[in-house]
């Protein structure tokens, strides 16, 4: 029985290790609410230098607004019931992160979905809001 799990708990993490390079997608959505703070034509690209279940290590640039920007999933999350947080879709897995930018800091929810692509939303309260999403695939 501990070898099973054993080897359900590996086959995890390559599962994940897998996601691994680099990703690059389009904002979807049409509604004014879900494209605050971005161009309408404007592309993210997420470079994943490291993940497992413990967390998330890259760079993200969104085109207007962040420029090759070290992500670092947030440490607390990961240890606490956020890690399993899911939503609509879905995702194996969700990881969250602050990305440095220009008129202040935004909260990145990286989502990982089975079927090998990645949503991520950015989001800004105050006086200059970013709400986008951002739907990922890889090496494009």
């Amino acid at each position: 029985m501990r070898l099973a799990t054993f080897l359900l708990v590996l086959a995890a993490c390559s599962d994940l290790r897998s996601y691994e390079g680099e990703w690059t997608g389009s904002r979807v959505g049409d509604a004014p609410a879900l494209r605050l703070g971005v161009a309408p034509d404007a592309t993210a690209t997420l470079a994943i230098d490291g993940i497992d279940t413990h967390g998330l290590r890259g760079r993200l640039t969104v085109s207007g607004l962040v420029t090759d920007a070290i992500l670092t999933s947030l440490e607390g999350a990961e240890a606490d019931a956020l890690a399993t947080m899911t939503f609509s879709g879905s995702p194996m897995r969700v990881y969250l992160a602050f990305v440095p930018a220009a008129a202040g800091d935004l909260l990145a929810v990286i989502a990982l979905y089975d079927s090998r692509r990645i949503e991520v939303r950015l989001l800004r309260g105050g006086a200059e809001p970013v709400y986008a999403i951002f739907a990922l695939k890889e090496g494009t």
